[in-house]
């Protein structure tokens, strides 16, 4: 890890030390969206609640912040097409900056 560029897609931030982290990105999604999608996958019950409080109360959300230093916490929309597709331009520029300031010899963040 000490090379860098890694991208974790992880749910939690209590297993990564900050040391290691450049960007955390927190994908967010309308409740009732939500439902659906998970309903779709057969979520139910407990897994389903839990899952629903979680975005509903935004504790990944405020568990990033709480981890990590302000400025690298973004949240993003997820609930359509054109949200992905957004979303994934910004993570790709994000990335081609990040490539650009290690090359520079610059250490620089989003």
């Amino acid at each position: 890890m000490d090379t860098g560029g890694y991208i974790l897609d992880w749910h939690a931030c209590d297993l990564f030390p900050e040391r290691w982290i450049d960007l955390v990105i927190v994908l967010r999604c309308d409740s009732t969206l939500l439902y659906d999608r998970l309903t779709a996958r057969g979520y139910k019950g407990k897994k389903l609640e839990e899952n629903m409080d979680s975005e509903i109360m935004q504790v990944l959300l405020d568990e990033a912040r709480e981890s990590y230093k302000e400025e690298i916490v973004v949240e993003l929309r997820s609930e359509s097409t054109e949200d992905v597709e957004g979303n994934l331009e910004r993570v790709e520029q994000w990335v081609e900056s990040w490539r650009r300031d290690r090359v520079s010899g610059g250490g620089g963040e989003e």
